[in-house]
């Protein structure tokens, strides 16, 4: 009994450990999207960083029906001194037409098209990109997917990040305004769960970035090995990231959002992406496993038991209050980093917000359930600290 005592005890000190974490990140994360997202600088912090001349590695595979359109929001950018290098694997691939039909319409961009990749690793987006990488003429390089589409200005924000100091600029993830559930899905996601841990880690010192959007020194890249050190691994953005860091690089986010316009989406493959990406931080990050109880539902049964334990209060009502704030408090923040009105309305917002929830815990276990992911063409088993071996059909 006293054991049980014990560990009861051991509980709602954790579950008043897991409020006050939980509750400082969603301030954080709040308060960091109202100062820092969508704000219009009236100065640069570096005049340099202005003229410095950058060299967009574009990596394509297929094509969606958004995809002319996401890419030619990069030849219209309002930047002084760019390149455009458009990496295609296979020659057969329809994003080769999408390539050349923008580059003869925007015949004064600086931009090339290489097609044919370099095997060098298991990854195939680093494989694509080898060629663009060997042929980049400028010192940053900006890395930066397919179904991204930017603002005129977007370059220029990422280069004022740029400062002596900083080796990488990096875009919070959010998404564009699209019809349908799956997209409300999407952007309820990308503007509470997402970004709730993205900026609180960032924030605390926490180097998290996620490779859509990222401006990065290649003089400090090759420092490193270049792209071919990181074939090794699926989650390249990570690794990179860590080797820019490790060489006493500090980081920086953009004021803009990395804006995600796949033309291709589904609730399904929404679902599968959120396991993917379970799945390679568990063999990451061994603390993954405690991300569940970051969720809301979860939670706030923790916590709800916790009160309960000791001032006891109604567990339920004290559960029912607390999802309550926490979608309050997710609505405020995603109205933030919207940087504007909502496309969807409230109920909307409601539904989304609660399938989302409901889904998290379904989506760990799924992730721990098998340890291989599909992605792009090819299947891969995960070695624990985030290398892979492509599995190869007999």
């Amino acid at each position: 009994m006293a054991l049980l005592e014990l560990a009861m005890q051991g509980l709602a000190v954790f579950g008043f450990i897991l409020f006050l974490v939980l509750w400082l990140m969603h301030f954080m994360s709040i308060v960091y999207v109202r100062l820092h997202l969508h704000k219009k600088r009236s100065e640069v912090k570096q005049p340099f960083s202005q003229l410095a001349g950058v060299s967009l590695l574009k990596p394509l595979k297929g094509v969606d029906p958004n995809l002319i359109s996401n890419l030619e929001t990069f030849f219209t950018l309002d930047y002084p001194k760019y390149e455009v290098l458009l990496c295609v694997q296979d020659q057969d691939d329809p994003a080769v037409d999408v390539c050349k039909k923008l580059l003869g319409k925007y015949p004064n961009v600086d931009a090339r098209l290489f097609i044919g990749g370099k095997k060098v690793g298991i990854n195939p987006k680093i494989n694509n990109l080898m060629p663009g990488y060997e042929g980049a003429k400028y010192g940053l390089v900006w890395i930066c997917d397919s179904g991204i589409r930017v603002k005129p200005d977007t370059l220029t924000d990422l280069t004022n990040q740029m400062t002596e100091k900083v080796g990488l600029v990096h875009g919070l993830p959010y998404v564009a305004d699209r019809q349908g559930f799956a997209a409300t899905l999407e952007q309820v996601y990308f503007g509470t769960s997402h970004p709730r841990s993205y900026i609180s880690a960032n924030v605390t010192g926490i180097k998290c970035v996620t490779g859509m959007s990222c401006l990065m020194r290649k003089d400090v890249l090759d420092q490193a090995g270049g792209l071919v050190a990181f074939a090794q691994y699926i989650a390249e953005d990570y690794f990179m990231a860590k080797a820019i860091a490790d060489r006493g690089w500090k980081f920086s986010m953009a004021t803009q959002v990395a804006l995600q316009n796949s033309g291709s989406y589904s609730i399904g493959q929404f679902q599968s992406r959120m396991i993917r990406w379970t799945k390679l931080r568990i063999n990451m990050l061994p603390g993954t496993v405690l991300e569940p109880v970051s969720e809301c539902f979860l939670a706030s049964l923790i916590i709800g038991w916790a009160a309960h334990y000791v001032f006891r209060w109604d567990m339920m009502v004290f559960f029912m209050c607390h999802c309550l704030a926490w979608f309050l408090s997710d609505y405020i923040q995603l109205t933030g980093v919207q940087g504007g009105a909502l496309c969807f309305s409230k109920l909307d917002f409601a539904v989304a917000w609660f399938i989302r929830e409901s889904m998290a815990v379904q989506i760990f276990l799924s992730a721990l359930w098998d340890p291989t992911i599909s992605w792009r063409t090819g299947r891969y088993r995960l070695r624990c600290g985030g290398t892979a071996e492509e599995i190869l059909d007999v």
